[in-house]
């Protein structure tokens, strides 16, 4: 088995094929976390997984950059708002705890997430930017306290923003029994080993293709590594590419990012997937 621990099936890429992507991959003997990006995608990925007695689960949470920000700042979720918008092209005001927290009374929400810092696109004047990153660790701060009222870990989204997310970690109170993933981790040797030092998890997927991490990778413990797709995003390539439909990535070809990790180990596939799927059914609790 294989466990995707990071899938976005609640997107509109599968809104066509949906049950069909997913039977593929419960066939193949792949489980998958659907992961929330705001409240209506968080409540279609709990949808999803109420479908399915197990396999299929889901987490809950606002995106950093699903947050309206004061000033305009270019995104890839800068578009002309349509009669028909996608549900993970909505922004919130604000974080409704309590809407969340009532959604994540269903047995089937195994985190919060993803959440976290998100510094891409940003505002270019200082004090744009300081409020900007101000809204956004106002928004984690009340997320972590969900995760720990709730006693749920954590899958964190941190783009260009390590060293925040290190220091707020740090200088917070820390959350009695925290487990986390840094999900997608694209930082350096010395921030992997900071989260490593926390007891998170970091979580690889068809970044690996892009960006050099096979150091990271080699480096990083077995035991402490989780695969995932990001699926639609990030689409390992051919064969993969080739099979996927206009490129868009699915839960099914997590077994390429095993292979990637297997090779740079130098360990057999087999034991990879085994000991990637004792982690995620060991933080999640599946």
């Amino acid at each position: 088995m294989l466990v995707d621990t990071h899938a976005h099936l609640n997107f509109a890429a599968f809104d066509r094929d949906r049950d069909e992507v997913i039977k593929r991959c419960l066939d193949n003997n792949i489980w998958m976390i659907n992961v929330g990006t705001n409240y209506e995608t968080s409540k279609k990925a709990v949808e999803i997984s109420k479908d399915y007695n197990e396999r299929v689960y889901a987490a809950i949470g606002l995106h950093p950059i699903n947050i309206k920000q004061n000033s305009k700042v270019k995104t890839q979720k800068s578009k002309p708002q349509l009669k028909t918008q996608n549900l993970e092209d909505i922004l919130e005001e604000n974080f409704n705890f309590n809407k969340y927290k009532e959604l994540a009374k269903s047995k089937k929400v195994v985190a919060i997430g993803e959440i976290g810092l998100d510094y891409y696109y940003k505002p270019k004047t200082k004090k744009k930017l300081a409020l900007f990153k101000e809204k956004q660790k106002a928004l984690l701060e009340q997320e972590l306290k969900l995760a720990e009222e709730l006693n749920l870990p954590v899958i964190f989204h941190c783009r260009m923003a390590h060293d925040d997310l290190i220091e707020i970690l740090e200088v917070r109170p820390p959350i009695e029994g925290l487990t986390s993933v840094i999900h997608s981790f694209t930082g350096t040797w010395e921030q992997a080993e900071k989260f490593l030092e926390m007891g998170f998890y970091l979580g690889f997927n068809g970044i690996v293709f892009k960006l050099d991490l096979d150091e990271i990778i080699k480096k990083t413990p077995l035991d402490r590594i989780l695969i995932e797709t990001d699926c639609p995003f990030l689409t390992p390539p051919l064969p993969a590419k080739a099979l996927a439909k206009a490129g868009r990535n699915e839960p099914i070809f997590i077994k390429y990012i095993a292979e990637h990790i297997a090779k740079i180990k130098n360990i057999p596939l087999e034991k990879i997937a085994e000991i990637t799927s004792t982690n995620a059914k060991k933080l999640f609790k599946i």
